[in-house]
Parts: structure tokens; sequence; C-alpha cells
């Protein structure tokens, strides 16, 4: 009995589980039906539940006709075209105001800058009015200072012009004393014999100088100076050749030729020159090829010179003179004397204006010197001015 009843138990059980697994689905699905929500996808309708999130069948719609279909965009196209009109006409309203605002906008910066040029102009104005006035007194100040220093320039140019004036008048009467002086030496020189001339010298040294600084300040208001033409002659000869310049003053000879050179004058301005009577030079017997008188032809005693000249020139040495014209009366006289103290004239050139030059060759010693000629030249004597 036992078991029957347990088994009787047991089927009333299971009857019991299925029962209640029917009402729960029946409930569930009220549930479901109160809870469905429904999505529109591609003109389909799906049902889905909340709590198991089951997807159900998708229910369709009927099918619309052509017309309907038609109409409806007509109406979206409408929609499309009034919203676009819509959008813009509010477009343009915004430009519109937009641009109100600008104009506004410039007018109210036009307005501002106009009144900041009235307030620039009124201070230009005031400004202008100072600036003229500190001009005004500006130019006052540079008028006086112009006056004043008119006057200062005037009396400091009067000073000046006294000075200078001064200044001239001094360096003119130097000028005159100078002048005086080296037209004294000169006729000194001129009238008497070489020993006296250097006696005169030897006892005033400075006169000697004072009558170069003549002669110089002459050479420069000539046209040429021969020793530059004697130097040009000289350099054409061989170099092995033996010079002697008789009166050399300052030795330019020796300094722009490169033959040994023996530079004689009454005294010696520099270590070239050697001091001596040209009349008695310290050198000996045919010892030289050329013996050179450039304006040195000075004094009463010429004679000895050109006897001097023969004693110390080669056999066949050359003698150049160059020479003042106005001193020579007739220049073929002086070219025949020459030739008693055996020089024969070889070359000349009488074309310059102010000066003669002559070349002589040595043919023989002098035996005889009682019977040899006096030669004389005009003194070169210079007129005051």
């Amino acid at each position: 009995f036992s078991s029957k009843k347990k088994n009787k138990s047991i089927l009333s059980g299971k009857v019991v589980k299925k029962s209640k697994k029917k009402r729960k689905i029946k409930e569930n699905k009220q549930k479901i039906k109160k809870v469905v929500h429904r999505t529109v996808e591609n003109n389909d309708i799906v049902i889905r539940n909340k709590k198991f999130s089951k997807i159900n069948k998708p229910v369709f719609k009927k099918e619309k006709s052509s017309e309907e279909i038609l109409t409806k965009r007509k109406k979206q196209n409408k929609n499309k075209n009034d919203n676009k009109r819509q959008i813009s006409e509010q477009l343009k309203e915004n430009s519109k105001q937009h641009k109100h605002k600008n104009r506004q906008k410039k007018k109210n910066a036009n307005e501002s800058l106009v009144q900041q040029n009235k307030h620039t102009n009124a201070n230009d104005v005031s400004l202008n009015k100072e600036t003229n006035k500190l001009d005004y007194k500006q130019k006052k100040r540079k008028k006086l200072q112009e006056k004043l220093h008119q006057t200062l320039d005037t009396h400091s140019s009067s000073f000046s012009v006294q000075k200078q004036t001064t200044k001239s008048l001094r360096a003119k009467m130097m000028e005159k004393l100078q002048a005086a002086r080296f037209r004294y030496i000169n006729e000194q020189i001129y009238s008497n014999d070489s020993k006296e001339a250097q006696k005169l010298f030897s006892k005033d040294p400075e006169s000697f100088h004072a009558y170069h600084e003549g002669y110089r300040r002459q050479v420069n208001k000539w046209p040429l100076n021969p020793v530059d033409i004697i130097t040009e002659s000289v350099q054409k000869m061989p170099k092995s050749h033996i010079i002697a310049d008789f009166g050399c003053g300052d030795a330019k000879l020796a300094k722009s030729v490169e033959h040994t050179v023996h530079s004689f004058d009454l005294i010696s301005t520099n270590e070239l020159v050697t001091a001596c009577d040209m009349a008695h030079v310290p050198l000996q017997n045919n010892s030289v090829d050329v013996v050179v008188f450039c304006l040195s032809l000075m004094g009463t005693n010429l004679h000895d010179y050109f006897l001097e000249a023969n004693r110390v020139l080669k056999q066949g040495g050359i003698l150049k003179i160059a020479e003042v014209e106005s001193r020579f009366d007739d220049v073929h006289q002086f070219i025949e004397g020459l030739r008693k103290f055996h020089f024969k004239n070889i070359w000349k050139d009488l074309s310059h204006n102010l000066f003669y030059f002559l070349d002589f060759k040595k043919e023989a010693n002098i035996k005889k010197k009682k019977k040899l000629p006096t030669i004389s030249l005009h003194p070169c004597l210079y007129k005051k001015r």
C-alpha cells in the first residue's frame, strides 16, 4: 500500500508541475502583449520581448498605390522647397541686418575720425602759431649771429690783410736785398780774377751761399738748364771716361752721371766738391778725358782756365763749354782764339736763344805760354728790376 501511495503522489506532483508551467507561460504571454515595442525598419514592424529578448515575426503592412507615393513625394518636395525658401529668406534678412550694422559702425568710425581731425587741426593750428613764433625768434638770432660773424670776419680779414701785407712787404724787401746782394757778388766775380774771388769767399763763405741761392732763382726762370744738356751728352760717352767739372756749384753733374767726376769750385758746398782756384786744379797732367765749363768762365783770367784745361786733358780729350749768348761779340773769333790753345772746334749748337754750346778737341800740349792771346768775354751782369 505504501508503495502505491508513493507512486500516486509522484504522479500527482508531476501533473502539478506541468500545470504550473502552463500558467506561467500564459501569464508571460499576457505580459508580453502589454509590453510590446514597435520599431520601424524598412517599413516592417518587429515585436520584441523586453524580458526574454525574443523577436517575433514581422507584421507587414499593405502595399500603397503609385499615386499615393507620388503625392507623398510631392508633399516632401514642397516641404523641402518651403524649407529652402525659409532658409534663404532668413539668410537675406541676416545679411541685411549685418550690412546695416556695418554701415552704422562705419558712420560711427567716420564721425569719431572727423572729431579727432578737428581736435588735431586745432592742435596743429596752435602748434603752427607757436612754431612760427619760434622760427621768427630763431631767424632774428641767426641774423644777429651773421652780423656778428661779418663784423668779426671784416676785422679778422683786415687784420690778416695787414699781416699779409706786412709779410709780403718783408718778403719783397728780403727778395730785393738778396737780389741786390747777388748782383753785387756777381759783379765782383766778373770784374776780378779767380785769386781775388777765392779770397773774397774764403773771408765770407755766406756770400758764396747767397750767390748760389740767387743763381738758383735765376735758373728757375730760364727755359732750360744747360747742365741738363751737358749731362745728356756725357751719359752717351763710355763709363770709363774721367770728367773734370770746373765751377761745378752743387756738383749736379756728378750726382746725375755714373762716370767718375772731379768737381771743383771756389768753396765746397758738399762732399763731392773740392775747393780750389780753377786756374790751379789738383789733377795730374793728361789725366782727364773731358773738361766742362758750364756757365763758369767768370773773371778776368780766362786764358789761365784754358791753359789748365789743356794741361789736364788727355791727347784727343774734349773741352765742353756752355755760356750765355750775350757774352759773345763774335763766336767765330772766340773759336779761333781757342785754336791757338790747341783746341779744335768739333761741334756747336747756336740754335738756343739764351745759350751757346761748343765742343773742342785737344790736338796738342801747349809749350810756349807767352805767345798766347788774351781771351775775354762780356761779364754777365743782371739788371735791376
